[in-house]
């Protein structure tokens, strides 16, 4: 367990004045809470602090050596403290955005570029998976911010509506929601699929399709920027999607997810 930092600035009064009354009186608390203090302490290093006479303390040898390192661990902690404040009040730091490939090809390219020459102290990771695995890492806090598809609504979630895309009706990605909706409604038009080919690549879909392999379910940005042969097929079934973008409620003042945020939602306008 990592020494609380005022138990340390206690720890280090005592042992310059000697004096555990003389301490208190300088720190502005009382001697139980400093004694308190001082036995949380050696409770955390599991040896005694001081010697205590009629004159007052004295450091034992674990003393000594914690007071040699207090100071490095005091300012360890106050570097830790200005860089968390830093990442609240400038956009700066490390930060992981999430979204499913294909959303990130259409979106990213006219989002990063800008966003990385404003901010030059800012650095992204992307991660890329199925909306639904995003938004978990999203609560998990496993990612920092997310453009996601139809996402579950969550006490801890912000979720800001980004636009809202058609998806083009058989070479499907059978893990979509958006498949296993189209899917079933089809069957209820009484449009029978004699055969269905599965792949967890939207591209190769599109491509499949354009080459006449079968009827694709596609995001429709994803048929338009991969093939201009593919066309929508008349009276077909569509999915509305709603794009979407999520971060945790806490970040929500943070100035690095504004900046994401800001230039994340001008692109989709």
């Amino acid at each position: 367990m990592i020494p609380s930092p005022a138990d340390l600035t206690y720890f280090m009064e005592i042992a310059q004045t000697q004096n555990v009354s003389r301490a208190s009186e300088r720190l502005g608390i009382s001697q139980p809470s400093l004694s308190l203090a001082i036995r949380r302490l050696e409770q955390q290093l599991g040896a005694a602090l001081f010697i205590r006479s009629k004159r007052g303390v004295s450091l034992t040898q674990a003393g000594r050596q914690l007071l040699a390192k207090a100071r490095c661990l005091q300012e360890s902690w106050e570097e830790v403290q200005a860089s968390a404040l830093a990442s609240m009040e400038k956009v700066q730091g490390s930060y992981t955005l999430g979204c499913h490939a294909s959303v990130g090809l259409h979106s990213l390219k006219g989002v990063i570029p800008r966003l990385l020459a404003a901010h030059p102290q800012l650095n992204l990771t992307l991660k890329h998976d199925l909306s639904r695995k995003i938004t978990e890492d999203v609560i998990s806090m496993k990612v920092d911010i997310g453009i996601v598809v139809n996402p579950v609504h969550h006490p801890d979630l912000v979720i800001l509506p980004l636009c809202k895309e058609t998806e083009d009706v058989l070479i499907c990605d059978p893990d979509l929601a958006q498949a296993q909706t189209l899917m079933k409604k089809l069957g209820s038009m009484g449009i029978k699929i004699n055969r269905v080919m599965t792949s967890g690549n939207l591209e190769v879909i599109a491509d499949l399709t354009a080459h006449g392999a079968g009827y694709g379910l596609l995001p429709a940005q994803v048929a338009a920027r991969t093939c201009k042969r593919i066309v929508r097929v008349p009276r077909a079934p569509v999915f509305y999607d709603d794009h979407c973008l999520i971060f945790r409620v806490e970040n929500r003042a943070a100035k690095s997810i504004q900046a994401i945020q800001k230039a994340i939602k001008s692109f989709f306008g």
